[in-house]
């Protein structure tokens, strides 16, 4: 038997103690039996307390012996100093351990405490158990806080929240509660939080106190985020406006500013700072005035930012029709910008000679040009010579430019081609030298054309310049037909579609800075793509231009993720096709990102939802309508669609433009199941292009076909379908 190398006597054996009195002592005292010099430590433990309670219900002296030799003795002075078990009464053991970090022994002896009723009383416990809420106007929260009396004595408690406003707790502010010794309860305290003009969006701190006769307070603290709400109104009164205010019949010279009045209603609970930016083609036509600083918006208020606009008058002619586009931003956007986001304001500006006096001869010049073109119907004063392969809209749908086999790139006046004594055509934009397949404006400001031609080249053209200036011209493969062309929103990436099956993308900006900057270099794509078939059709799908749709023989689609790193694109199941089967067109709706229309050369159109497979990650992508006998199965060459996705425009091999009105979902109207045919059919001829947009009152599409004729038609807007409510 090994001997144990600790002796310990503890004394006295039994304790008394009462909480809130004096403390109850005991001496242990330690001999050192083993051969060596050793130093002891003491270690109390009471049964039933929890073992990660902190241990201060006790002191002892000193904490750590000091090295003592062999026979020597360490005394101890342990001190009761608090109720190892709040609330208890009764006999307790304490157990008394020894032990030194010289050899592994230790010596344990028990000694018993008797515990009384205290004479104090110890501070309540709170404890919150969520510390931060979060909660949107018009709902209710719970705010539980849990109350716990670790004392001897039964106690009433005063609860009281603080710091949120009174009238949003329900129930009031304050509760009573009876607790026992040892007792613990829950309380809650419903905040109904009021609507968007009473809540700011906030934190709001508050506090809970709790107290109580026999002893000191406490409280627990906590935070109540009111989350942002509701949105800011944006009107604009009137939305036309004409210079001069009062025509006459006689010269006029006056030329007064004429004003609008944009006004923003907040119905958030953000307070908010609104700053107006004017845009649009014709905004260096006109003198603007707005106030110098940005309007001031708290919750449920109404603010007004005057405009004042003047424009330059001419001595006679037709009146200018102007457009500007009031933009509005808000400082704080976390929910987003205004509804709607801009308010579009129409100017007429009237010559300073009427109309009437120049009407006489003005119509018989005009009726000597139309005699002449009808004098001569084999001598074209206007147009291309050969097949017209694009055709598009700008922006405002004030003009048409159109590319086509003979090389050339024109500008269209939209509104000439409903005046039979008028010419369309503006202006021939370039001569390019080869067959132009593709054009396409750059989005921002519409102010560069983008023409992809037959030898694989792609030219930049500049439409502000006096005369159209070509900005630049770069290609990556001679003779690698350019088929498709498309911008990103931001108007800073051009990426192009090739015969061969490569897809390039090129960094317009940068290419154009240092071609500003007087720097000559080769321009190179900034990425490339390479598919397996030739590229007919590029578009961008969904939110944030990440993902380019690819299509062209075999009926081939896919989808490129361009932000994936590993230049993988995934295909979308389509019905197979031979290698005389194509998709020859794609267009999406720029309101609805996700609508997608294509077209092939079996004649069969298909409407698409694209967030099913692109958010939703379903497997395949939803086809919403698909059908086949809107050009009598012939080869359908084009299809566009609206911007509000409420209209689809298409022509085909058969020589007709088809008009196909939408519900909200993307399908065919139910009473337009077979579409409606926009103009003459053309003998033996096809449509290759189509472009369409939503003006006034009106549907403008504009056509190009084999007859080396562009045609822009128009149909009235079809309201009463439930889709057509605001494009």
């Amino acid at each position: 038997m090994v001997d144990n190398l600790i002796d310990i006597t503890v004394s006295p054996k039994q304790l008394r103690f009462k909480p809130g009195g004096l403390p109850a002592s005991f001496e242990v005292k330690v001999v050192n039996d083993s051969e060596r010099f050793a130093s002891f430590q003491v270690e109390v433990t009471a049964a039933g307390v929890d073992a990660e309670r902190l241990r201060n219900w006790y002191t002892i002296s000193p904490e750590v012996g000091t090295k003592k030799p062999p026979g020597d003795v360490t005394h101890f002075q342990v001190a009761i100093v608090d109720n190892p078990v709040p609330g208890f009464v009764g006999l307790m053991n304490l157990t008394v351990r020894v032990f030194s970090m010289e050899f592994p022994d230790e010596d344990r002896e028990v000694l018993r405490l008797i515990l009384e009723q205290g004479t104090g009383s110890i501070p309540l416990k709170l404890d919150l158990p969520v510390r931060e809420f979060q909660e949107y106007p018009a709902n209710e929260d719970e705010i539980p806080v849990r109350v716990y009396n670790p004392s001897q004595l039964e106690t009433h408690v005063t609860l009281k929240l603080s710091g949120l406003d009174s009238t949003w707790i329900v129930d009031g502010t304050e509760r009573q509660l009876y607790l026992p010794p040892n007792g613990q309860v829950t309380e809650t305290f419903i905040c109904q939080i009021p609507d968007i003009s009473q809540a700011p969006s906030r934190i709001y701190p508050f506090a809970i106190a709790a107290t109580h006769r026999h002893g000191s307070p406490a409280q627990v603290e906590g935070t109540l985020e009111v989350l942002p709400m509701g949105l800011v109104e944006f009107s604009a009164t009137p939305k036309q406006q004409q210079i001069p205010t009062k025509r006459a019949w006689i010269p006029n010279w006056r030329n007064s500013p004429v004003p609008y009045t944009l006004e923003f209603e907040n119905h958030s609970n953000l307070q908010q700072q609104v700053t107006v930016n004017i845009q649009g083609e014709d905004q260096q036509e006109c003198t603007l005035e707005l106030p110098d600083k940005p309007a001031e918006l708290n919750p449920g208020q109404t603010a007004q930012a005057p405009l004042r606009v003047q424009a330059r008058r001419h001595l006679w002619g037709r009146k200018k029709e102007l457009s500007l586009e009031a933009m509005a931003t808000l400082s704080d956007q976390r929910l987003g910008n205004t509804n709607p986001t801009s308010q579009f304001l129409k100017l007429d500006v009237y010559p300073i000679i009427p109309t009437w006096l120049l009407l006489g001869g003005g119509l018989l010049l005009l009726y000597f040009i139309w005699w002449l073109s009808w004098l001569n119907p084999d001598n074209k004063f206007f147009g291309h010579q050969a097949a017209v392969n694009s055709v598009q809209f700008n922006g405002m749908s004030q003009n048409v430019v159109s590319g086509s086999n003979d090389e050339t790139l024109i500008k269209w006046r939209v509104d000439g081609f409903f005046n039979p004594f008028a010419n369309p055509e503006v202006e021939k934009i370039a001569d390019t030298d080869k067959a132009v397949r593709v054009i396409r404006y750059k989005p921002v400001n519409n102010n560069v054309v983008a023409a992809g031609l037959e030898n694989g080249e792609i030219q930049l053209l500049n439409l502000l310049a006096e005369t159209p200036k070509l900005m630049m011209s770069f290609s990556q493969e001679k003779d690698d037909r350019v088929l498709a062309l498309e911008f990103t929103d931001d108007s800073r990436y051009l990426f192009s579609g090739h015969g061969s099956g490569l897809v390039l993308g090129w960094d317009i900006q940068q290419n154009l800075g240092e071609a500003d900057a007087g720097v000559n270099g080769n321009v190179e794509p900034l990425r490339s793509g390479r598919f397996e078939f030739a590229i007919y059709a590029l578009k961008f799908v969904g939110q944030g231009n990440q993902n380019l749709v690819v299509a062209g023989r075999f009926n081939t689609l896919a989808i490129w993720n361009l932000p994936n790193p590993d230049n993988v694109a995934i295909p979308i199941p389509y019905r197979e096709g031979g290698q005389d089967e194509y998709i020859l067109s794609i267009d999406v709706a720029d309101m609805k990102p996700y609508l997608m229309a294509t077209a092939d050369n079996q004649g069969y159109i298909t409407l698409w939802n694209m967030e099913s497979c692109l958010v939703e990650g379903q497997p395949s992508c939803e086809i919403i309508d698909q059908w086949s006998n809107g050009h009598g199965g012939q080869a359908v060459r084009s299809v566009a669609l609206s911007n509000g996705g409420c209209y689809l425009a298409s022509g085909g091999d058969d020589g007709r433009m088809m008009l196909w009105p939408l519900t909200n979902r993307g399908k065919r109207a139910d009473n337009y199941l077979n579409g409606i045919e926009v103009g003459e059919s053309l003998r033996n001829q096809k449509f290759n292009t189509v472009d369409i947009n939503v003006l006034k009152q009106n549907i403008l599409i504009a056509s190009g076909s084999d007859d080396t004729q562009v045609r822009v038609r128009r149909a009235k807007r079809l309201q009463g379908l439930g889709c057509d409510r605001d494009e």
